[in-house]
């Protein structure tokens, strides 16, 4: 039997294994760095879009956080001309009142009392005149008493022969103006 050597033959099989063996690590590793390029490229995509939906978020937030300013600016508007028309109806409402208190304090007053002074403080009207005597101021005081739209007439001074007014009674008294819900539920009683 002839003498085959086989030993270049193999070295040739070894070292096309190896070769092979390298094309595929390099293959493989070619591969491997393109996934890992392909992989921080989708993770940088994904970052991007997220910083500009982050970005789109905080304009968005900037523009309702500037609606919701001029809203509540509008609802402090809305309340202070709110709260105007308020005061404009009571003041529309309570306008006759005040000539209702005039007609009312020359009803009630007897023909024997003259007033010097009328002065109105908010629901309280201050009262100062003569009368010819006592008893025409507690007269006056009485139909204060019995008026609709007066009420708590109170005697604060009283003064029998004033150097000023002699001969007659000096005095001051208070009254107050009842509440225009107690005159609609007069009315409505009648």
């Amino acid at each position: 039997m002839p003498h085959i050597n086989l030993l270049p033959w193999r070295e040739e099989l070894r070292s096309e294994r190896q070769r092979q063996l390298i094309n595929i690590a390099a293959g493989a590793a070619v591969v491997m760095l393109g996934i890992i390029v392909l992989v921080h490229l989708r993770m940088a995509g994904m970052i991007t879009d997220q910083d500009n939906r982050n970005k789109y978020m905080t304009e968005q937030i900037a523009i309702v956080d500037k609606q919701i300013t001029e809203i509540n600016t509008l609802e402090k508007e809305k309340a202070a001309l709110l709260a105007r028309m308020k005061v404009i109806q009571e003041l529309q409402g309570t306008r006759p009142v005040i000539v209702h208190l005039f007609d009312e304090i020359a009803k009630t007053l007897p023909a024997q009392v003259v007033l010097l002074s009328l002065k109105r403080e908010g629901e309280g009207i201050s009262l100062e005149g003569i009368a010819d005597s006592n008893d025409y101021v507690s007269q006056f005081m009485r139909n204060l008493s019995d008026s609709p739209w007066l009420t708590n007439p109170r005697l604060t001074v009283i003064e029998a022969n004033k150097a000023q007014y002699p001969g007659a009674s000096w005095f001051q008294l208070t009254v107050s103006q009842a509440k225009l819900e107690k005159l609609k539920h007069k009315k409505a009683a009648k």
